[in-house]
């Protein structure tokens, strides 16, 4: 696995892919190279879903084609365009909202995008990237721009390349990107019995 600088301070071991995948706001600009885009696209492709229904699409774009990443630029919130606008690659993920085999609503369609999001998001760990997801996109715009079909719709945004300088970002962003990581404790969130009752064999002491 390539070098990474923000490990997650976790409470007992976990692998290093896990500790190492943060979503970093700073990107270099050098362009991710095709092969590695090819290895997270392939990675998402074995994600597990329901089914095997496989209900996850992307769109995505690179500096190398202006036209098309202002495309899914323009599908950001604003907030998002004025620091993903630096990153080499972004895109959006998709969900298809029906089963193919009988064309009943999928109620497990943005849980499996999300598994193959993570996959890639892993991917793109061991090969030295790191990915930001964000949920503040415009659907019904995406919609619009891309003609994503009724059947389907954006779940999230993505910035994709290598991790750059935080001193790059303005002073908000920057003490977000230098801050400390920081996460609820699986007590708070693993329970057993009933709800709101930590399960022992995870609470810890």
């Amino acid at each position: 696995m390539a070098e990474h600088h923000k490990p997650a301070p976790a409470a007992v071991p976990v692998h290093d892919l896990i500790r190492h995948r943060w979503s970093p706001r700073a990107f270099e600009a050098r362009a991710v190279e095709p092969e590695k885009l090819r290895s997270l696209f392939e990675a998402a492709r074995w994600a597990s879903s329901s089914y095997n229904a496989q209900p996850w699409a992307f769109i995505i774009a690179t500096k190398d084609d202006p036209a098309g990443f202002k495309k899914v630029l323009d599908s950001f919130v604003e907030f998002n365009q004025a620091w993903a606008k630096n990153a080499p690659v972004i895109g959006l993920s998709v969900a298809a909202l029906k089963m193919p085999h009988d064309g009943s609503q999928n109620r497990h369609a943005f849980h499996d995008v999300g598994q193959a999001s993570t996959t890639l998001a892993l991917q793109a760990t061991a090969l030295g990237l790191q990915i930001h997801q964000m949920a503040g996109i415009l659907p019904d715009k995406a919609r619009e721009i891309f003609h994503i079909p009724a059947d389907h719709e954006a779940v999230a945004g993505f910035a994709l390349g290598y991790t750059g300088d935080p001193e790059s970002l303005p002073e908000p962003l920057k003490q977000r990107e230098l801050g400390p990581r920081e996460r609820k404790a699986v007590s708070s969130f693993v329970f057993e019995g009933k709800w709101g009752t930590p399960a022992p064999a995870v609470a810890g002491k």
